[in-house]
C-alpha cells in the first residue's frame, strides 16, 4: 500500500486534491470486495490512462505472493475506483500477453522501480486493466 489510511481517507474527502499526486506519479483509490470477508477493501495505486481505460500494477513490490486486493478482483472483477472526484464502477482484467509489453512500458515510464520489483520474483507482476462501466 502506498500510504495508510488517514491517507485513503484524505483523498476520499478532498475529491484527491490531498493524495492523488504522489512522489512524481498520480494515485487512485482501487476498491475491491474482500473474497473472504465480503468487506469493501481501499487501496491507493499508482496508476495510467491507456485510452478510456485505467492501468495499475500488482506489483507488491516484488513479493512472491500477489497483494491482496489482486486475488480479490480475481474473485470479483467488479470494482470501484477513484480518480481525483470521478468515482466510478468498472471491471478489472488482467492484461493479455500480447497486451502487457506496451502496458507495462507504459507503466514503467511512469513508476520505473516496477523493472526493479520484476527481478525480485519469479511471478510474472501483472498489468491490470480497470474498464470503466458506470459513472
Amino acid at each position: 500500500m502506498l500510504f495508510g489510511e488517514e491517507h485513503v481517507k484524505r483523498y476520499r474527502e478532498t475529491d484527491g486534491a490531498e493524495g492523488h499526486e504522489w512522489q512524481g506519479t498520480v494515485v487512485l483509490l482501487l476498491t475491491t470486495t474482500g473474497r473472504k470477508s465480503g468487506e469493501q477493501r481501499e487501496t491507493p495505486l499508482i496508476y495510467q490512462r491507456h485510452g478510456d481505460d485505467y492501468l495499475v500494477v500488482a506489483s507488491k513490490g516484488g513479493a512472491d505472493a500477489p497483494p491482496a486486493w489482486y486475488l480479490n478482483l480475481q474473485a470479483n472483477p467488479e470494482v470501484e475506483v477513484q480518480v481525483l472526484g470521478d468515482r466510478f464502477t468498472a471491471r478489472a482484467r488482467t492484461a493479455t500477453a500480447e497486451e502487457k509489453p506496451e502496458l507495462w512500458k507504459i507503466m514503467t515510464a511512469t513508476w520505473p522501480a516496477y523493472d526493479e520489483y520484476q527481478t525480485k520474483t519469479d511471478r510474472e507482476i501483472p498489468v491490470v486493466v480497470l474498464e470503466r462501466v458506470s459513472s
